[in-house]
């Protein structure tokens, strides 16, 4: 899928090195490489994690992806990362929106888990088999942020690269889940 694009007009380069560079986050983050997900920032970058926790600089953040994603390459859970939305602000400033779907190991989407017609059931308004939604709550116990997430990236162009400026990681919840609350 590509992205929507807005703001200034860019070359079709641009939008393929941006889409790329979310791909080096899902390869970065799914493969547990701390330093290959550090690489993709600027020295003075800004990251809020999900529930709001700043990490400033290439030093914490580097720190934190140290401590942190080596101990994610044995959960049986990961994400996808998918570019949705580009907002070229200037020509060397993009705001991208991407999102992040929880994946099993074995590449199986978790809402698509849910939905998998093999033995109709239903739980929480979703199709799927008993197994496949007992499967589900038992990752959901174990690992909490089996919940899907969303960003918000600025990045800057420099040198010809683009890399990550400021990002914004937060757990998604659909409006039609709000509703229901």
């Amino acid at each position: 899928m590509k992205p929507r694009l807005a703001g200034v007009d860019m070359p079709p380069e641009d939008v393929d090195a941006i889409v790329a560079l979310v791909a080096e986050v899902e390869h970065a983050q799914q493969n547990a490489l701390p330093e290959a997900f550090v690489e993709l920032f600027r020295p003075d970058a800004l990251w809020s994690l999900p529930y709001g926790t700043p990490v400033t600089g290439l030093e914490e953040i580097g720190a934190f992806c140290r401590r942190v994603l080596p101990a994610t390459a044995d959960q049986p859970l990961t994400s996808t990362y998918e570019t949705e939305y580009i907002h070229f602000l200037r020509p060397d400033v993009a705001a991208v929106k991407i999102r992040q779907r929880p994946v099993t190991r074995d590449g199986e989407l978790l809402d698509d888990l849910l939905r998998r017609p093999d033995t109709p059931g239903t739980r929480s308004g979703c199709r799927g088999s008993s197994a496949n939604v007992r499967r589900w709550a038992s990752l959901v116990a174990t690992l909490p942020p089996a919940a899907p997430d969303t960003s918000l990236y600025v990045l800057t162009k420099s040198a010809g690269r683009w890399r990550i400026s400021v990002a914004q990681d937060t757990t998604a919840i659909e409006p039609d889940g709000l509703a229901a609350a």
